[in-house]
């Protein structure tokens, strides 16, 4: 039994599927750890808007200052789950929250409060993009400079998904090109060639020269 578990972990198939499954399990693993840790279902998101983002001596592109105070479009941030009570509503030092956008709760937004207010026992923020409006982040912003969610009624406690604790500049750019119409396609090419250079191409190689011995073998 030993033998045969040896002969099969020494076969170079088994050993690359093997280390293809551990890598797709570290993957998983973490980001579904992720999720336990920092206690929401969204940990990481990539930036895909420009509204937090305030120019600095040109366009605002998160390459030429990447490690500035706002949010770049291809910044990967980190988010953790929190009780909305907690968030820190001092502008400017206030919390970025990520919330479902009200009436479209399949957007995402990554926006600053501004100011909370409590109705009927609900807390609802006002936020807004750092690089929106005339008052940009740390200026003070006129209340018809808020966000119009909800018709200028804030967000509702309930629709915040977390708040950001850390920003990582470029890598969002990674998620971006896969969700975009060339990039995935291309990941699934490099998928496939890698399969076809570890597996098929070895097979055929070591295919063909016993072909030739068995040919060899029947010539009289």
């Amino acid at each position: 039994m030993t033998a045969n578990l040896k002969k099969i972990w020494n076969n170079d198939y088994v050993q690359t599927a093997v280390v293809i499954g551990l890598i797709a399990l570290a993957v998983f693993g973490f980001w579904y750890g992720s999720q336990v840790v920092l206690n929401t279902s969204y940990p990481a998101l990539a930036v895909v808007s420009g509204s937090m983002c305030i120019p600095q001596n040109g366009a605002c592109d998160g390459w030429t200052h990447p490690f500035s105070h706002t949010l770049h479009i291809g910044d990967l941030i980190i988010v953790q789950g929190v009780n909305p009570a907690e968030l820190n509503a001092d502008y400017p030092e206030s919390d970025i929250i990520v919330f479902h956008k009200p009436g479209d709760e399949d957007e995402l937004i990554v926006h600053r409060i501004v100011a909370t207010e409590e109705r009927d026992g609900v807390l609802y923020f006002y936020t807004k993009g750092d690089g929106n409006g005339y008052n940009k982040w740390p200026a003070t912003p006129e209340r018809s400079e808020y966000d119009p969610w909800n018709s200028g009624q804030g967000v509702p406690e309930d629709l915040v998904v977390g708040k950001v604790v850390m920003r990582i500049p470029w890598f969002g750019h990674i998620v971006l090109f896969m969700r975009n119409s060339v990039g995935l396609p291309i990941v699934i090419a490099l998928i496939i060639l890698i399969v076809v250079i570890e597996f098929v191409y070895p097979l055929l190689r070591n295919k063909k020269p016993s072909e030739q011995q068995r040919e060899l073998q029947q010539q009289p």
